[in-house]
């Protein structure tokens, strides 16, 4: 099995990582990953253009009637091929290792805010792991096997990166989540958002902004708002805040654990599945992570 990507944060930017090994020459490997009659086999968009330093590379997803360019930044036969992609910047590095070689593949997350750029890298780290198993498989002479699990694949990642997770913000007055929908449909997403229970709605703007109030033993406590967003770069989006009394601090712990569970769940079902509860250790376990978080 190859390794798991890894996302790592240098500087103040996002840069998920993925290595492969594999059982062939820097030499032998190279066109696959810098020739656009090759790339266009595992590569997720179509590249054209010259490709050597300080060219410009024009991408083009299939179907789409609108490209976007980057530019080459390194262009190093047998041995690194580096290159903008709008602002983000990719770069393969082939390294010798025994009768093969080692692949790095780095994706530095330029765009925007660090901190929403990061949200993506679940959904990305799993869209990268397909493209290089489809490389793999055609330098072995296989058929690549087609991807499915879409939600498993991404949300493992989301979990194991840890950006699917709550902040406490405002002095311990205010919870936020702000978690990757991909490239859901907004109004599709809207009809999966919690409904209020027996709070009263304050504002609701289909299919962008739902709020209401929250209830503790019967009486309003504060305000639950969802806004869905979407980002020309970065896909859809879901922040979900959440306001607590100060004399409610101690419940922290046990909404942040709930509501997360309750983001995961939209994600999920945003994909047509419908997860199962968390069970009890779970939640337990969740809980005094946030326990942690809330005493910071």
């Amino acid at each position: 099995m190859p390794a798991r990507a890894q996302l790592e944060t240098v500087g103040d930017r996002p840069v998920l990582r993925l290595e492969r090994r594999l059982r062939h020459s820097p030499e032998r490997v190279w066109p696959m990953v810098s020739d656009p009659a090759e790339l266009k086999h595992w590569f997720p968009a179509a590249m054209s253009g010259e490709f050597e330093p300080g060219a410009t590379i024009e991408f083009t997803f299939e179907g789409a009637t609108e490209s976007s360019e980057g530019q080459v930044l390194t262009f190093d036969p047998p041995r690194v091929f580096e290159f903008s992609w709008n602002s983000d910047v990719l770069r393969i590095e082939l390294t010798p290792d025994g009768d093969g070689c080692l692949l790095e593949f780095t994706h530095t997350f330029n765009r925007g805010e660090s901190a929403i750029a990061r949200l993506a890298a679940g959904r990305t780290a799993a869209g990268w792991d397909t493209c290089l198993d489809t490389l793999g498989a055609r330098l072995d002479g296989r058929e690549p096997t087609p991807p499915d699990g879409w939600h498993e694949r991404m949300s493992s990642y989301t979990e194991e990166f840890g950006v699917d997770e709550g902040e406490v913000l405002n002095g311990g007055t205010l919870i936020r989540f702000r978690h990757d929908l991909v490239w859901k449909p907004l109004a599709d997403v809207w009809s999966l958002l919690p409904g209020p229970g027996d709070g009263e709605v304050t504002e609701s703007v289909e299919p962008e902004v739902l709020e209401y109030t929250w209830l503790h033993n019967g009486k309003p406590a504060g305000r639950v708002r969802w806004e869905l967003l979407l980002d020309p770069l970065d896909g859809v989006r879901a922040s979900f805040t959440q306001t607590v009394p100060e004399e409610l601090s101690a419940l922290l712990p046990e909404l942040l654990a709930a509501r997360h569970e309750q983001l995961a769940a939209l994600f999920a079902r945003t994909f047509g599945v419908e997860p199962e509860p968390w069970p009890a250790d779970r939640v337990e376990a969740v809980t005094k992570h946030y326990s942690l978080l809330a005493k910071e």
